[in-house]
């Protein structure tokens, strides 16, 4: 197969940046409005960092919210640090970007939804599919994402509720050739 470039992992570097940026912002300058984030991260990534405890109560998917709670926001240009307290017990996270699998923040109904791609993977199911002179229609994206998977939120913080309407969650196959 011929070198191709990798606009799937453009994309998502790229809309990872997104992420980056925002995260930097409010750590520089706090959250503004209404703005909160869901952030969904796979608690066995390379380079996250919770307690056991944590990592037992949550052992493949994380959500946290980012909202009234929190302390020590600091972001890297390869993920971000940020203290929460879950039962009572303040925990400090790490998350490289890269851990990400999941950005949304209901006030505006902005999301973004990760998908695990690696350099070496060859998107063998559009490769196929041309070599065959098939055509194959990529799926629509969803309106709105689907609920955040398990969250952990602040003790005392009440847990917000995605306001009704219909945010464009931007997903990565709508970019690829199937």
């Amino acid at each position: 197969m011929p070198d191709q470039i990798r606009y799937d992992l453009l994309t998502q570097k790229a809309l990872r940046g997104v992420v980056r940026t925002v995260l930097s912002d409010a750590a520089k300058k706090g959250l503004p409005g209404d703005h909160h984030f869901y952030i969904g991260f796979d608690t066995h990534a390379a380079g996250v960092r919770l307690s056991e405890r944590l990592r037992t109560q949550y052992p493949e998917q994380m959500t946290i919210i980012l909202q009234h709670q929190y302390w020590d926001l600091i972001v890297s240009e390869t993920g971000f640090e940020v203290g929460l307290s879950f039962g009572g017990i303040p925990e400090k996270l790490t998350v490289p970007f890269d851990a990400i699998n999941s950005f949304f923040d209901p006030s505006v109904q902005f999301g973004l939804q990760f998908e695990e791609v690696t350099e070496g993977q060859d998107n063998s199911v559009a490769a196929n599919a041309q070599d065959k002179g098939e055509k194959k229609r990529a799926a629509p994206a969803p309106r709105t994402p689907a609920p955040p998977a398990p969250v952990a939120a602040a003790d005392s913080e009440p847990k917000p509720t995605r306001p009704a309407g219909s945010g464009e969650v931007v997903r990565l196959d709508r970019f690829r050739k199937k």
